[in-house]
């Protein structure tokens, strides 16, 4: 009789161990679901693109354990007597392709146009910038 009552204890004990296996896999494949979406549409899915054109002020390698291409460009709207910007913006960006990195660093101090897809957030190993730069064109 001892011996029934033990085999049914395991045999519950087992059955629960096998709920709860379920239950958090469950809740783990339904964390996965929700949040696959939401990673997607924050860091992957490109928001707009399209064309800057300005002068490429600073362009750079830096970061502590990423090294990132990043740089900085002047989009000037009004310019006064001999060609100097009075009204001007600053547009940041990062580059992840290294032929473009390598051509925009040969060309810094020149008025260029950019091709840039934004994302609506940065991953720390791709840049500091929500703009990603994928092709360069200097402006003669």
């Amino acid at each position: 009789m001892i011996a029934n009552s033990k085999s049914a204890n395991v045999t519950r004990w087992t059955g629960a161990k096998r709920k709860m296996k379920k239950f958090f896999f469950g809740i783990i494949f339904l964390i996965v679901i929700i949040s696959g979406p939401f990673i997607y549409v924050k860091y992957f899915y490109t928001y707009s693109e399209g064309y800057r054109a300005g002068l490429l002020q600073k362009f750079s390698r830096k970061g502590n354990l990423f090294k990132t291409y990043e740089g900085e460009m002047i989009l000037s709207s009004v310019t006064g007597n001999q060609n100097v910007a009075i009204a001007s913006e600053k547009f940041f960006f990062s580059v992840t392709d290294k032929n473009v990195a390598n051509h925009l660093d040969t060309i810094q101090g020149q008025m260029v146009i950019v091709h840039y897809n934004q994302k609506n957030g940065a991953l720390f190993w791709k840049g500091e910038s929500e703009y990603i730069v994928d092709s360069v064109k200097p402006i003669p």
